[in-house]
């Protein structure tokens, strides 16, 4: 499990200032063989129009997930006009006057391990395809797809040996414990 690695369905690099944070020419390295197979997704936090630009460039992603609030700047916007987005809805932070259709609703601060307010995720799930992130792991998914009923879910650390380092045994427990608990509570 190599960095920038994920086993959901989607492969690509996190730019954002982290220990998971891989370059453009990285990342396409890491995507090549799955591209075609997988949605290769480039991780943000808040980039420069500079990044961006470089990134879409270098590594060319299907899918751009970042905080909604920088899609309200105009050169980000510009940039992103042809590309697919996800955009990051946080706990605390005002929601955007309108809802995307799908969002990723994570913490305050994404990669520490702690987990997103899963009664306001709770509250935005009929509105939206709400993607769960914030602490989630093979022990806590089940309880978190029970409350939530998201329409998926996203994992970073709570599958690592150490910070940045996947452990193939969590990603297995914890696709097992999602896949379980998607079948009980969103049948």
């Amino acid at each position: 499990m190599g960095e920038g690695v994920w086993h959901d369905g989607r492969i690509g690099g996190g730019f954002a200032s982290s220990v998971r944070r891989v370059g453009a020419s990285r990342a396409r390295q890491l995507a090549q063989p799955a591209r075609g197979k997988a949605t290769c997704v480039a991780v943000f936090l808040q980039p420069s129009v500079i990044e961006l630009e470089e990134v879409l460039h270098e590594f060319d992603p299907d899918l751009v997930q970042l905080d909604h609030e920088s899609l309200a700047e105009p050169a980000i916007a510009a940039a992103l006009r042809a590309r697919a987005v996800l955009p990051v809805l946080r706990d605390g932070r005002a929601l955007p006057a309108e809802l995307p259709v799908r969002a990723l609703f994570e913490g305050v601060q994404s990669g520490t391990g702690r987990t997103a307010d899963w009664d306001a995720a709770r509250a935005l799930a009929p509105r939206m395809e709400l993607l769960l992130a914030g602490g989630l792991n093979a022990d806590n998914v089940a309880a978190a797809i029970a409350t939530v009923r998201p329409f998926g879910v996203d994992v970073s650390s709570g599958v690592e040996s150490v910070p940045g380092v996947k452990a193939s045994d969590k990603i297995f427990e914890f696709v097992r414990a999602a896949r379980d608990a998607a079948r009980e509570f969103c049948s």
